[in-house]
Parts: structure tokens; sequence; C-alpha cells
């Protein structure tokens, strides 16, 4: 495949999985935490394919420059460094609904 094409999977699963990791946090704020949990889920398994691209990237680089870094590369590696800590910190924040909502209807 071309390296352009795998740059572009790269970024679609890097922002698939930043998508569903928003959706995850909406569905949280009303309560709904099965549709949160499956959000969550998703943002888990596009987050692990964006990551199998950029470990194969990597690999091919073999630590020596084979890779030509580009603008669209660099953009790809920023979708995934983003949607990797959007994904922790929906989760995080879930956490604390969960235990809030628990709280409330003590």
């Amino acid at each position: 495949m071309e390296l352009e094409n795998v740059i572009m999977e790269l970024i679609i699963h890097a922002g698939e999985s930043r998508s569903c990791s928003m959706e995850a946090l909406r569905a949280a704020r009303a309560h709904d935490w099965a549709l949160a949990d499956q959000h969550l889920t998703a943002a888990k398994v596009a987050a692990r394919e964006a990551h199998l691209i950029q470990t194969r990237l990597i690999g091919a680089d073999e630590g020596v420059g084979k890779i030509p870094v580009s603008l669209i590369l660099v953009h790809a590696q920023d979708h995934l460094m983003n949607a990797m800590l959007c994904r922790e910190l929906a989760e995080e924040m879930i956490h604390l609904h969960r235990e809030i909502s628990v709280l409330k209807n003590r």
C-alpha cells in the first residue's frame, strides 16, 4: 500500500477513536452508561487499529529514516496522540460521572 494511503488510514482510525470518546462523554452526561461503554469500546478498537499502523510505520522506518517525515505524517501522529489522550480522559471523566451519580442517588 502506498505510504500516503497508510497515513490517511492512521488519521481516519485516530479520528474515529477521538469521535467515539467524545460520544462516550455525551452518553455519560445523559447517564446512559451502556451507550458510554459501547462508545469507549469502539474508541479502543479504533485506537488499536491506528496504533498498529503506527507500529508498522515505525518498523518500516527501522530507526534510520526510511520513512520520509512529511507534514501529513506529523499531522497523523498528532491525531493519534490526541485520540489517545482524549480516550484516557474520557474514561476518567466517565468514571467520575458514575461515582457522582451513585452519590446523588443515595
